[in-house]
């Protein structure tokens, strides 16, 4: 009974067991789960074996118990039949016979006695033994539920750790945006886009002022060229 006692203590402790602790020693924390849970399902079939065995040997006792009961009612029945045969036998002056069946009556009552004795000695034991399985089969399902939580913890730790680790590759990504960031050539470009324009339009105001002043010369030398006719007109009047 303290092996089985023992086995279970020995899964309550796992279940006690710091996970966080051994999370941060793993280099894989999701395989450290999985394994955490196999050995805990391993533990809790070895358990489940132990205590059906356990389960077993109870049955059994009780059916002896039971059978133990029954043979005590037997034998007194058997040793009142004979107490009953002699005193029939001493009326009837066959004294011989009535202590053959009086020596019978003892027997069976020894017997009984005898039964007597193993019933009362297997009370207490059975007492027990049921009080070790309720609490085995209490323990037992404790242990399925924490199971069940550490599979749910697993799941939702796992869920965790990708979500941090896709979280993780976005912001590096992103930090690689922002060191290299493709705006800034574009803006550099754009600059010296702008800046080729502005110079195209500086050479071509430059060109158009000088194409006015060529016309403007011409507009003084036609004014120039007036005034010396107008002048020779003046002289040929004279």
């Amino acid at each position: 009974m303290a092996e089985k006692q023992t086995l279970l203590g020995r899964i309550t402790q796992l279940a006690m067991a710091n996970i966080n602790a051994l999370l941060d020693r793993a280099e894989d924390p999701q395989k450290m789960l999985d394994q955490l849970v196999r050995d805990y399902s391993n533990s809790i079939a070895e358990a489940e074996t132990s205590i059906a065995q356990t389960i077993g040997n109870l049955r059994m006792a009780e059916k002896d118990y039971e059978q133990d009961k029954t043979a005590v009612a037997e034998w007194g029945e058997k040793a009142a039949s004979a107490s009953t045969r002699a005193d029939a036998l001493r009326e009837k002056g066959d004294t011989a016979g009535a202590d053959k069946f009086d020596n019978l009556a003892k027997v069976a009552l020894s017997k009984q006695i005898e039964f007597e004795k193993q019933v009362r000695a297997a009370e207490p034991m059975l007492q027990n033994q049921r009080e070790v399985v309720e609490r085995l089969k209490s323990g037992l399902e404790e242990m399925k539920t924490k199971l069940s939580e550490l599979q749910t913890k697993r799941d939702q730790l796992v869920a965790r750790q990708k979500t941090v680790e896709s979280q993780q590759r976005v912001q590096a990504a992103a930090q690689n945006i922002n060191v290299l960031d493709p705006t800034s050539d574009l803006a550099r470009w754009e600059d010296k886009i702008r800046r080729q324009e502005a110079e195209v339009a500086g050479r071509a105001e430059l060109a158009k002022d000088s194409f006015d002043s060529q016309f403007a010369e011409l507009e003084d030398l036609g004014k120039m060229s007036e005034v010396e006719a107008r002048l020779a007109a003046l002289k040929n009047k004279q």
